[in-house]
């Protein structure tokens, strides 16, 4: 199938702030730039420090997943963070948070600049994350699901002293399999539900991630992670997506037959992570909620951001050190967030309380 014919098709895939398609399940456009930055610079773009930017805005679970990935790994002298505020119109990304609404270090008011200095009226989704290439001002990749693989691999000699391996050459195929299962059932699953274009699309949709759920509840009864004894890139995919259940899967994407809170295991799990750093001291709660609300105008028409949920809870005790494992492995913890690279209290779990 072409891609006029597959736009035509899927008008979701082509019209900005479009989400639905009446009758229809939802399908996620994966026609990405797949170019990758690597040790041997094989597609024209080697790793070099200093040379590339992250374009990752907090609200999104898929450019939050690239954030996590960054701190871990220390890479915030090798790639610097841009991030666009929470909301987007149709046409892009934009940069409401930096002074004179510009990306300091491009100078870009909208993300679907740098796209089209890398495409000419590139026609498909202005997506985070996405990598640019300083130089030029053009995107290198979108391609979230091989970036965050990359930094892992292909940056290796510029993570910090202590860094995890969170792609261990041992586990790659069990973590590839989990990944696979979680992004088609739980990632990808909550958008399958919220975007649904009719009740029978829904009906499947929902049924397929509970369904996953509660494998994953069984799944982490006895085993404090994903895969093996220590944190992996498995844990970061699954982490985005179970912080942002409660607040607006659960109510926003009618995943309403448990909350995360209603899960234990998960909800133990799921606050573990976030209190380990480099997982939630990346994450905006405003911001999440925000996007949400505020941009899927076809759901939610009235534009509404609710108060709640209560988020005090994640950070009460987990009790999850009984089960063993080293989130690190041998290595470390990362240090303190970087300067400028701050979570706004507001959006934090002890300030966004919904109270």
């Amino acid at each position: 199938m072409s891609t006029q014919e597959s736009d035509a098709e899927r008008p979701e895939h082509a019209e900005g702030g479009r989400y639905t398609t009446p009758g229809q399940e939802y399908t996620r456009d994966t026609r990405y730039i797949t170019t990758r930055i690597t040790a041997d610079g094989r597609d024209g773009y080697p790793v070099e420090p200093g040379r590339y930017r992250l374009m990752a805005a907090r609200a999104c679970p898929w450019a939050s997943r690239a954030i996590v990935v960054r701190r871990l790994l220390g890479l915030e002298d090798a790639i610097s963070l841009g991030l666009p505020g929470p909301t987007h119109d149709a046409r892009s990304w934009t940069f409401d948070l930096d002074p004179g609404g510009r990306d300091p270090v491009l100078g870009i008011e909208r993300l679907q600049e740098a796209y089209f200095r890398r495409v000419p009226g590139y026609t498909r989704g202005i997506t985070v994350p996405a990598i640019v290439d300083v130089p030029t001002g053009a995107v290198v990749t979108n391609d979230f699901d091989q970036m965050t693989l990359d930094l892992s691999t292909q940056w290796r000699d510029h993570h910090r002293e202590g860094a995890p391996d969170l792609y261990p050459e041992s586990l790659r195929e069990e973590i590839d399999a989990v990944n696979r299962r979680v992004f088609a059932q739980v990632n990808n699953g909550v958008y399958r539900c919220g975007f649904a274009g009719s009740q029978e699309a829904y009906d499947r949709a929902y049924d397929r991630l509970f369904s996953a759920l509660d494998w994953l509840e069984e799944h982490l009864v006895g085993r404090r992670y994903l895969v093996g004894e220590t944190i992996t890139e498995a844990d970061v995919r699954l982490f985005t997506t179970l912080v942002r259940f409660d607040p607006v899967y659960h109510g926003h994407f009618k995943c309403n037959r448990s909350r995360l809170t209603e899960m234990p295991v998960l909800w133990a799990y799921a606050r573990d992570l976030f209190q380990t750093p480099g997982f939630g001291d990346t994450v905006d709660f405003g911001q999440i909620k925000q996007h949400y609300y505020l941009v899927h105008t076809d759901i939610n028409p009235t534009g509404i951001v609710p108060r709640g949920p209560d988020l005090a809870g994640w950070l009460t005790p987990h009790g999850r050190e009984a089960l063993g494992g080293r989130p690190f492995g041998d290595g470390t913890p990362p240090g303190p967030v970087r300067p400028g690279e701050e979570v706004d209290p507001a959006g934090t779990a002890r300030d966004a309380t919904g109270s």
